[in-house]
């Protein structure tokens, strides 16, 4: 199972862009996808959001661009032909969720078990801070 957090700033207008493009890059894979309003500039740094809509895929940013900070900012992501988009394109994300889905399966193989367990009694990956959380599984976030 991948573990799926959207983070973003208050009312941002590129969120339900990244959520139907996110639907469609999993076609029906089961994943577990939470949605966390940030609304901060310790909070952003806390939980690594490079500017909103962040997606942590199992607590790793795969969109992370090198020497990026947290950022309480939009995010611009680099689409087809170079063009700037508010998200990224569908086949980037079916892209980052094969590789999370291969290193969950190596993981997984090299223990004998699953990878990441959540926090005690938060349901987040350890490497994300609890706090107020709309979770759902399936295709709708709420």
């Amino acid at each position: 199972m991948i573990e799926l957090m959207v983070l973003s700033v208050p009312g941002c207008p590129n969120v339900p862009l990244l959520e139907q493009r996110l639907a469609e890059a999993l076609a029906g894979r089961p994943a577990v996808r939470v949605r966390r309003v940030i609304a901060s500039a310790d909070e952003a740094a806390r939980c690594g959001m490079r500017g909103s809509p962040t997606l942590l895929v199992n607590g790793h940013d795969p969109f992370a661009v090198p020497g990026t900070v947290p950022a309480l900012a939009c995010r611009i992501y680099q689409g087809e032909g170079g063009r700037l988009e508010g998200a990224p394109t569908v086949e980037a994300l079916r892209r980052a969720l094969e590789r999370a889905g291969m290193r969950a399966s190596r993981r997984a193989g090299a223990t004998g078990r699953p990878g990441a367990r959540p926090a005690p009694g938060t349901g987040l990956p350890p490497s994300l801070p609890s706090g107020p959380v709309a979770r759902s599984e399936g295709d709708r976030f709420r």
